[in-house]
């Protein structure tokens, strides 16, 4: 059961602004080789989906954050904490705020939560402490963050390349309806990426396919476009994945992959009754299931 706490009532003069900051999943990734600097150089194309955690943001003489999930850290050890105190050194802001974080998005799941709410983050601070900082100016200090953070102050699709930080928005024009099944445990991005074989190389066949697939608008062609070479690193490690994705298509998903790092995997469907579907067939103990819709328009959503 979660833990919730109370919030000392506001006085008048307490501003509030509540978000909805969605997760992503990849519909292409693939690692195309390791970087002089080390990181590896990507290309993915990321999209962003309505399983949403709600951040709600307040104004206050410090910085605090409160949450919903007890496992989580509420120190410098959270990204929240972390994109506040550093929006805060880089403006020189000396305000506060009380920050309430009501997680839904699993957390080490290839779904980008925390980075989503680290964007989030940065987006309310701008606003409540009267920043006025453009979009490029916070993406600038989001990547330092984590290499997805500035996906998700944009729109719910592109095009992600470099390090992950090259983005180039993707027409948003074709809804698509998915199923996420997540294996109830956690899995290291820097593990996984620390598995990638030394002299690793690809090219970025894959994502360039997928762009293709998505000006089609076929929920069908997408699906059969689904791709991610780190699937070759990680099942080994976790063969739940594939159990996973052999459920996805046996309930009639129209393809399936792993999205991230993992574990979470996702499966397209040919409409979101479709999706809702093939969530109660694959539905099990020790994994958990959502039907979800894809997202056109901004990732953070004021409610």
């Amino acid at each position: 059961m979660l833990g919730f706490f109370a919030l000392p009532k506001r006085s008048r003069g307490t501003r509030r602004i509540v978000l909805r900051t969605s997760a992503k999943v990849n519909l292409a990734l693939e690692v195309l080789g390791k970087r002089d600097d080390g990181y590896h150089e990507i290309a993915t194309v990321m999209q962003a989906v309505d399983l949403c955690d709600r951040l709600t943001v307040e104004t206050a003489d410090t910085v605090s954050l409160v949450v919903t999930d007890l496992a989580l850290p509420t120190d410098d050890g959270n990204l929240i904490v972390r994109a506040a105190a550093m929006l805060g050194e880089a403006a020189g802001a000396t305000k506060g705020a009380r920050i309430t974080l009501d997680k839904h998005i699993p957390v080490a799941a290839g779904l980008g939560g925390g980075s989503s709410d680290a964007a989030a983050t940065l987006w309310a601070l701008n606003r409540l402490w009267g920043l006025r900082w453009s979009r490029d100016r916070l993406a600038a200090l989001a990547v330092r963050l984590g290499m997805d953070v500035p996906f998700f102050l944009g729109t719910g699709r592109a095009l992600a390349t470099g390090r992950g930080e090259q983005l180039e928005p993707l027409p948003g024009a074709g809804a698509y309806a998915l199923v996420l099944v997540n294996p109830n445990f956690p899995l290291s991005t820097r593990e996984v990426y620390g598995r990638v074989p030394a002299g690793w190389t690809a090219e970025a066949r894959s994502t360039r396919r997928m762009v293709e697939a998505l000006r089609t608008r076929s929920a069908r062609t997408v699906a059969g476009a689904l791709a991610n070479n780190l699937e070759s690193i990680v099942e080994p490690m976790v063969p739940v994945i594939r159990h996973m994705k052999s459920a996805l298509l046996a309930a009639g998903a129209l393809g399936a992959v792993m999205s991230g790092s993992g574990p979470t995997v996702f499966g397209i469907a040919r409409s979101y009754d479709h999706a809702r579907q093939i969530r109660s067939r694959v539905n099990r103990a020790g994994w958990s299931c959502w039907a979800v819709r894809t997202v056109s328009g901004r990732v953070i959503r004021a409610v």
